[in-house]
């Protein structure tokens, strides 16, 4: 499929993800642990949040990644993060009025399957000690699918797990070797095979396109065999290409990167087969089957996005624990120091780890719901969510989206025309308060 000129347009604008409001780049070291644990205690102690455990540790680094980790072939630096990661627990869990309910927890990284059974044991029993974790809370895990196994996966359902979220990325063999992640189908199909055999069947893949050396038909032939897995949903990202920001991303030779057009063709092309398989579009990069818990909240426009992305989570705030985890809260977000030495310091002298963060203003929060329902739901009433906030907001500048084409407006509501529903970025950066103010900060492209 050839993108159009006005898909093509937009798409090569640099745009923040929006996984928050403010977005990460105007975090400041004003927000320091005093703070954060200020908001820890003003929690309203009947609401129910959620927890996410950053575990910023690999075997091997993968050229492409643009996470907050680092590899290591050593167990001991594992062994010494997790028992400083229980110590976390107990230090933010005392700063709590009372003792908080969680709806969900999700372990992300880096390589959470790195951690030992005995280390994974520790740390879910640590959490069920000091926060009520509900009996219908969703555990989910991110899996390095290489260095998984049965055990582990019956391991994983013992200690309450019920969702795993596999790294697939790509299975063509020459741009794996691009991106110095060899894993073949066969290792993705067993490691799918031993967590459906140990009863955790809510499955989620990762996709990327715009990979060094990677084509339209790479594209196509992974997302088939993706599809005869069966996973409950995809997760399609555009791999971002910030070697400023992320040095081990120079291994990537720029002459070997796929083109504005040709990534929209790769997009274009998973996106149409995965809706022919069944699988209902959510949001700009996202496919779940129409009985999944996604599809259901996308069709009831109550889908939620945050760090992890487009999330069925409903919680009122989410503690992020480990080094860099990012914790949202009402008043606004905090952010853990992603130093690894740093965090370990603070909080092994009994101080929470917060380096910084951003409070929320009332402008803050009508943009924030404005950005997010723009992102979720693909369309939005500025207006009518200004007054919800009892507020009030200029009109953003629409104009050459209207005559694009882009989005479709009447009296004060827009919505995003679907054949440019992956252009929302571009869309949500028209509210975005702090994008011109900060002409510093450097983005991916849209698509």
């Amino acid at each position: 499929m050839t993108p159009s000129p006005t898909l093509l347009k937009y798409a090569r604008q640099n745009t923040p993800r929006y996984t928050s409001y403010p977005t990460a780049p105007h975090f400041h070291a004003g927000i320091d642990g005093d703070v954060f644990g200020g908001w820890l205690g003003a929690l309203d102690a009947d609401a129910a949040g959620s927890l996410y455990l950053h575990i910023p540790w690999c075997r091997e680094m993968c050229w492409y990644c643009g996470c907050s980790t680092r590899a290591t072939t050593r167990n001991e630096p594992v062994a010494t993060y997790a028992g400083t990661l229980l110590k976390e627990i107990d230090l933010v869990a005392s700063r709590f009025a009372g003792r908080p309910r969680i709806a969900h927890i999700h372990f992300g990284g880096g390589t959470p399957t790195i951690l030992s059974e005995d280390q994974l044991s520790a740390v879910m029993e640590s959490l069920r000690q000091r926060f009520d974790v509900l009996d219908t809370a969703e555990i989910a895990i991110e899996i390095d699918p290489r260095i998984f196994t049965a055990s582990l996966a019956h391991h994983l359902a013992r200690l309450g797990f019920n969702r795993a979220s596999l790294g697939v990325q790509t299975f063509d063999a020459g741009v794996q070797a691009k991106i110095n992640r060899i894993q073949p189908l066969e290792t993705v199909a067993a490691c799918t095979e031993a967590l459906r055999a140990a009863g955790i069947t809510n499955l989620s893949f990762d996709l990327l396109y715009g990979l060094p050396g990677q084509t339209l038909e790479a594209c196509r032939e992974t997302v088939t065999a993706a599809l005869a897995l069966a996973p409950d949903r995809f997760s399609v990202f555009g791999y971002a290409h910030v070697p400023h920001m992320k040095r081990h991303q120079k291994l990537i030779r720029d002459e070997d990167l796929p083109g504005a057009e040709a990534r929209i063709e790769q997009a274009l092309a998973i996106a149409e087969a995965v809706q022919a398989a069944g699988y209902r579009p959510i949001g700009i990069d996202h496919y779940a089957r129409a009985g999944d818990d996604m599809a259901r909240q996308a069709t009831a426009g109550t889908m939620r996005r945050n760090f992890q992305g487009y999330t069925t989570d409903q919680a009122s705030f989410l503690i992020g624990l480990g080094a860099s985890a990012i914790s949202q809260m009402p008043a606004g977000y905090a952010q853990n120091t992603a130093d690894v030495a740093s965090w370990s310091r603070a909080i092994e002298s009994g101080h929470l780890a917060t380096a910084r963060g951003i409070a929320q203003s009332g402008e803050d929060r009508i943009r924030g719901e404005i950005i997010e329902r723009l992102m979720c739901d693909l369309e939005v009433d500025p207006g009518a969510i200004a007054a919800q906030f009892g507020g009030a907001l200029e009109q953003a500048d629409l104009d050459d989206l209207v005559s694009d084409g882009v989005i479709n407006r009447q009296a004060s509501r827009i919505a995003i025309a679907e054949d440019y529903r992956m252009l929302a970025r571009v869309v949500a950066a028209r509210f975005d308060g702090y994008l011109q103010a900060n002409a510093a900060a450097r983005h991916s492209v849209s698509v």
